[in-house]
């Protein structure tokens, strides 16, 4: 079952929930299914998982720490050059 599926979730401007609002939630569902058992992904391995460009992928992950998205714990480490990884941390 999806935990993302309902397209009032999101907001914001430029939003319109017909254009948008199965593609963003198909797209936070994704990166939620690959990160949800707890590994650590930079967003150069999230993007080659998905084909999400890095941008959005970051977007998604920001959504996660949300209430209304769960308000799940992101920890977040660098690495190098400005390459950081990240780990989804459910709240259960």
């Amino acid at each position: 079952m999806s935990e993302f599926n309902q397209i009032h979730l999101f907001d914001g401007v430029d939003y319109n929930p017909e254009r948008d609002g199965a593609r963003l939630s198909k797209q936070l569902q994704k990166i939620y299914d690959l990160m949800k058992e707890g590994r650590w992904w930079t967003l150069r391995e999230l993007e080659d998982a998905t084909n999400y460009p890095q941008a959005s992928i970051s977007a998604s992950i920001r959504n996660f720490r949300k209430d209304k998205f769960g308000g799940h714990t992101v920890e977040r480490e660098y690495i190098a050059n400005g390459i950081y990884k990240y780990k989804l941390v459910l709240n259960k």
